[in-house]
């Protein structure tokens, strides 16, 4: 009897010995299927294609919050009640595991929402084709604001970002440019930012334009022709500067009679506002020739003074 009780015992131990092999074999089993399943997704995603812009800055996160709480606190004290960590909180929640040509205006939302504030009446710039010349100027004058000089665009100005469906979930190598897919993360939070800050717009405006590009000063095609422009509100803006600014020694490839700037009136006039339009407007101009004080366009500008 002890006999048979021992043969039943290890006869037990056996199917148990069995069945915790087969137990592990099959999760080995689950965890390779797993593995290659991901593995194949990877490829064939589009996570992993190569974009042709640069990748997120790195430090992405230190970068936008000191710029929050530089400007919070040094610049613009009397938005100190801002809060920097859900600001960052919003912009990563916008991109971060997502599809880079996927990106909504309804991502941004609460972004928009938490970053915004008043743009005082008489201050608004807009530009294009003279991103240096017109943040030397502000810099120079706190009398006018770009989309730049804002909370929203201090934060933004110069930095990349965007998600990746696979961990970590940000792309520090490469992100899609515009032609490559327009909802991309920087494409889309532009376009809002500026439709904002032209939404908010009020008194006189001004917009700086470059007298000098050749393909001509104004483009329907820009962030200003196709969204500032158009909400801008008539009922809040009294009137429109233009200043058409030229590069020191030329060319001089466009004036405020050219057939570009004359296309931005027409628009500008169907739309009702009042419009002002000065070639090489003297303040600007007195900017550039601290860069070219030799230059006979200097000294030119500067006899007439």
């Amino acid at each position: 009897m002890p006999l048979q009780q021992g043969s039943a015992r290890m006869r037990q131990r056996t199917v148990l010995l069995v069945g915790i092999v087969v137990l592990l074999a099959a999760l080995v089993l689950a965890v390779v299927l797993a593995s290659l399943l991901t593995h194949g997704r990877h490829e064939v995603g589009p996570q992993m294609l190569k974009w042709k812009d640069r990748g997120t800055t790195k430090n992405l996160q230190e970068v936008i919050l000191g710029r929050c709480y530089n400007y919070i606190t040094a610049q613009h004290p009397e938005l100190g009640d801002k809060d920097c960590l859900k600001i960052w909180e919003s912009l990563k929640d916008a991109f971060i595991y997502k599809n880079p040509c996927n990106i909504t205006p309804e991502d941004y939302q609460p972004l928009m929402e938490l970053a915004s504030h008043p743009i005082p009446c008489n201050k608004s710039l807009f530009w294009s084709k003279t991103g240096d010349l017109v943040h030397r100027y502000t810099k120079s004058n706190q009398n006018f604001l770009t989309l730049e000089d804002t909370l929203l665009g201090y934060m933004a100005d110069r930095i990349s970002w965007c998600g990746d469906p696979s961990a970590p979930g940000i792309n520090y190598e490469s992100c899609p440019k515009r032609n490559e897919c327009e909802s991309n993360p920087g494409s889309v939070f532009w376009k809002m930012a500026s439709k904002m800050f032209a939404e908010a717009a009020c008194g006189v405006v001004q917009v700086m334009l470059n007298g000098s590009v050749e393909a001509g000063a104004f483009r329907s095609s820009s962030i200003f022709g196709s969204i500032e422009i158009f909400n801008l509100d008539p009922d809040k803006v009294s009137e429109v500067h233009i200043w058409l600014m030229q590069d020191i020694g030329g060319p001089q490839s466009e004036s405020c009679s050219g057939h570009s700037i004359q296309r931005l009136i027409s628009i500008l006039e169907e739309r009702n506002f009042k419009i002002i339009c000065e070639d090489n407007y003297r303040p600007v101009q007195l900017l550039q020739c601290v860069h070219n004080p030799e230059h006979t366009d200097c000294r030119l500008c500067t006899n007439s003074t």
